[in-house]
């Protein structure tokens, strides 16, 4: 059976493809999504939910600090839906030879209205005494960081898409893709039915490449098992905000008033996305916990309280693989663990290069990077995912 499709077709229905949807549903063009699950039932339903504009790359940073900005005042998106937005600071704590390019960047995060605050030596100390800081070398305190809920943000969006027009299919698996005559795609659905699209955003998260395949596009991406831990500290000399450091390679945050949520910062184990550990052990937990109690010694004496794990779709140098990779045909995938934060905002950008009006900022994360070796910077060393 084939169906005439939609002007496009989005496959994926987690944080980046509700956004798109929805900007594209804003700009009066025909949207239908299909989805595997749920909204939000893969990775995206599974992230921290951190949310911070302190990134190296200048056009990250204006998404992020635009995507905080929406889940703040979420009302006339969501349709009912709460982003879960809490504003809390996050402080990032790097080491002494990080101090001039960390100085540098918060200068350029300044000038387009984003509140970083740079904090050394004794002022550091002072500022911050609940930390261990003996081989800090610099702290950016960034003011508008804080986290959201992935999954009430997940679902505003696609409502918001779904009261502009956008078509939501629930639970359809896609079992084939094939280039259309002209551009676009076909999307065969498990059970025979097809949906023309006159175009294509594949935003499938770790099942990206594998689609892409199907149209014989190979995406450079990988795929790997992240770890998030919970623990309960009742001290009321608790901080309220967060922290991410780069020597030990960790990031903290708040969780409500009495709990905190932490995850790694370096690479994970690569994983098939359909088959992995989704429990964390209690070995991964405890040494999770313990490298954060030695930066900020309160935690020893917090409750740990299980967690979870999760998938990254990784690209090679750790940036976004956004772009068109056949004719009518685009990815949004390879976030590396930045996804969530990015994703509201990104989501114009993605709608208007699926609609024929590019942001030019937006080649830089080309699929065609990798073929030429133009990897892009991404953040300091190996702590890419605070980079």
């Amino acid at each position: 059976m084939s169906e005439r499709g939609s002007d496009v077709v989005i496959v994926g229905a987690g944080v980046h493809g509700a956004s798109a949807a929805y900007h594209l549903a804003q700009s009066s063009a025909r949207v239908t999504v299909v989805e595997r699950l749920t909204p939000a039932g893969g990775p995206t339903g599974l992230s921290s939910g951190v949310c911070r504009a302190y990134y190296t790359n200048a056009f990250l940073a204006e998404v992020a600090r635009d995507s905080i900005r929406m889940m703040a005042d979420f009302e006339g998106i969501g349709q009912g839906h709460d982003s879960g937005y809490r504003r809390t600071g996050l402080l990032f704590l790097h080491p002494s030879q990080d101090v001039e390019e960390v100085t540098a960047n918060v200068a350029r995060l300044n000038e387009p209205d984003l509140q970083v605050e740079l904090h050394a030596g004794d002022d550091l100390q002072r500022k911050f005494p609940q930390f261990v800081l003996d081989d800090i070398g610099i702290g950016a305190y960034e003011v508008e960081a804080g986290y959201a809920d992935p999954a009430g943000t997940t679902a505003g969006m696609m409502a918001g898409a779904t009261a502009a027009g956008a078509n939501l299919r629930s639970y359809a698996v896609v079992q084939e893709l094939r280039l259309r005559p002209g551009g676009g795609a076909v999307v065969r659905l498990k059970g025979g039915e097809d949906l023309e699209a006159e175009r294509l955003l594949i935003a499938a998260g770790p099942w990206t490449a594998p689609l892409a395949r199907q149209i014989g596009v190979e995406l450079p991406l990988t795929v790997e098992r992240h770890l998030v831990a919970t623990t309960r500290l009742e001290d009321p000399a608790r901080i309220p905000f967060g922290h991410g450091d780069l020597v030990t390679g960790y990031y903290c945050r708040p969780e409500g008033v009495d709990q905190y949520v932490m995850g790694w910062t370096h690479a994970g184990e690569q994983v098939d996305p359909d088959r992995f550990d989704r429990t964390i052990r209690r070995e991964e937990e405890l040494e999770l916990e313990t490298a954060v109690a030695r930066r900020y010694p309160l935690m020893h004496d917090a409750q740990p309280r299980g967690g979870w794990a999760s998938l990254y779709d990784v690209s090679p140098d750790w940036q976004p693989v956004i772009g068109e990779i056949a004719e009518g045909v685009f990815v949004d995938a390879g976030t590396s663990g930045h996804g969530f934060k990015l994703a509201p905002a990104l989501g114009r950008h993605v709608a208007d290069l699926v609609l024929g009006r590019p942001d030019p900022r937006l080649a830089q994360f080309d699929p065609r990077r990798f073929e030429s070796g133009e990897l892009l910077p991404a953040g300091y060393r190996d702590a890419h995912i605070l980079g």
